[in-house]
């Protein structure tokens, strides 16, 4: 599950307004390739030159007295042997600015740029939230209205699922018209579960984006992640956020507030979701069913709700519940206190360096304890957490103070894994 932030190098400023970006002079060569400087880079196809930060750099030399300057410089180096000249020349290639004929973007076309980058990126966010919402609404109702549908998977199962229609139907009037209240009912039953898990996957990530607009801190729109397999139907969201941006406050600001917006979203929907739940005895389930781990927040709400879990009998979450769920894995999985998640970020702002020696020893933890309880329930995420890396980059300033309110709020925030999260989230139950 990816959801939170994930810091990426980004193109754009702390500033997107045109009046503040453009600063200094946007040059682009004729073959779209980027322009370099020592200090400064740019990961596409424009580079910019802060006039006001490099000297070196006049930001309107010509092309050709910079090509000759370029060459003098090179030509006073002192005579060496000629393999340490080479080596010398080859340093100086590299930290030089390689000048082209280019002509300078005005800021009007360089802002007509960045709008139409930010429409196309729009763009795939709207589709990959919409695929997500069908994603998960397919996992929601069991797969059921596809397997109905003549064309989608194997003829065998669709000749049981209307078989078995038809003889519990056999005396109703109208035929079609009571199949068609069935495949709407699994549809509903579907949109239970994936509406609420998308507002609640909404509200997280908009609690990231909206601080770091707040803040000027450049941000992604929030990227879904399909993934059309029982039970989640999907991977979460993410977000890119340019690294380095943000400072100490900053970074806390936007850490906390997905996690404490997706949990005002999913508190209400566990409540109503296990309201409507109900339970059944064991006995009663198919032979293979998915039981779901539960933390000691949703352990309160069941007993608040429906008191004591009777013997011989489990709780038949309804969609809303389901979601609830989800909402409440999501959150605390993204508090574990290891690099890019909300609770890395949330470890580094608190505490600075040693968050880096906390998230090594979270992966010791966790993997020693999978070895020795046999479940593996979280490898995939490990291995995901080793890949992106455990070591949290520095903030644009680590010295600005966070304040009592934000340490305590930080720390009961990190709590929140105390009774959100449970070592075995799925299991296979026997009927």
């Amino acid at each position: 599950m990816a959801t939170g932030i994930a810091e990426k190098h980004l193109l754009e400023h702390r500033d997107c307004s045109a009046s503040d970006w453009w600063r200094g002079f946007i040059r682009c060569s004729p073959r779209s390739e980027p322009v370099r400087t020592q200090r400064q880079y740019q990961p596409e196809r424009l580079s910019l030159f802060m006039s006001d930060s490099d000297s070196s750099l006049p930001p309107n030399e010509p092309a050709a007295a910079s090509a000759k300057r370029a060459d003098e410089d090179l030509s006073s180096l002192p005579l060496q042997p000629e393999e340490s000249r080479q080596s010398r020349e080859q340093e100086f290639t590299e930290n030089s600015v390689r000048v082209t004929s280019a002509p300078i973007l005005s800021p009007q076309k360089a802002a007509a740029w960045y709008r139409r980058r930010r429409r196309r990126q729009l763009r795939l966010c709207i589709f990959l939230f919409l695929s997500t919402w069908v994603s998960t609404t397919l996992v929601g109702s069991g797969f059921l209205p596809l397997f109905a549908l003549p064309g989608f998977f194997d003829a065998e199962r669709q000749e049981m699922i209307l078989t078995e229609f038809n003889q519990g139907q056999t005396s109703a009037p109208d035929q079609d018209q009571m199949f068609s209240e069935w495949y709407l009912g699994w549809l509903m039953q579907g949109f239970s579960y994936s509406i609420p898990l998308m507002l609640i996957l909404l509200c997280h990530e908009m609690g990231h984006f909206l601080q770091a607009v707040r803040y000027r801190v450049p941000a992604s729109f929030p990227f879904f992640i399909p993934l059309p397999i029982p039970p989640l139907g999907t991977m979460g969201a993410v977000i890119a956020q340019g690294r380095g941006a943000a400072d100490r406050r900053q970074m806390f600001d936007i850490a906390v507030s997905g996690p404490l917006a997706g949990l005002v979203v999913t508190l209400p929907i566990l409540y109503f979701g296990i309201e409507a739940s109900h339970f059944e005895p064991k006995l009663m389930m198919p032979h293979r069913y998915v039981e779901f781990g539960e933390p000691l927040i949703i352990q309160w709400f069941i007993a608040w709700i429906h008191g004591p879990t009777p013997n011989g009998q489990i709780l038949v979450m309804h969609g809303m519940a389901h979601a609830g769920w989800v909402g409440i894995f999501v959150t605390a999985l993204n508090l574990i206190p290891i690099g890019q998640l909300d609770g890395g970020h949330l470890v580094y702002t608190l505490l600075g360096k040693p968050a880096h020696w906390i998230a090594v020893a979270v992966v010791f933890v966790a993997a020693g304890y999978m070895i020795t309880a046999g479940t593996y329930s979280y490898i995939l995420f490990l291995i995901l957490i080793m890949v992106m890396g455990t070591r949290h980059p520095p903030t644009r300033d680590d010295t600005v103070s966070l304040g009592t309110f934000r340490h305590v709020l930080g720390w009961l925030t990190l709590a929140f894994l105390l009774i959100g999260f449970t070592p075995t989230p799925i299991v296979i139950g026997q009927g």
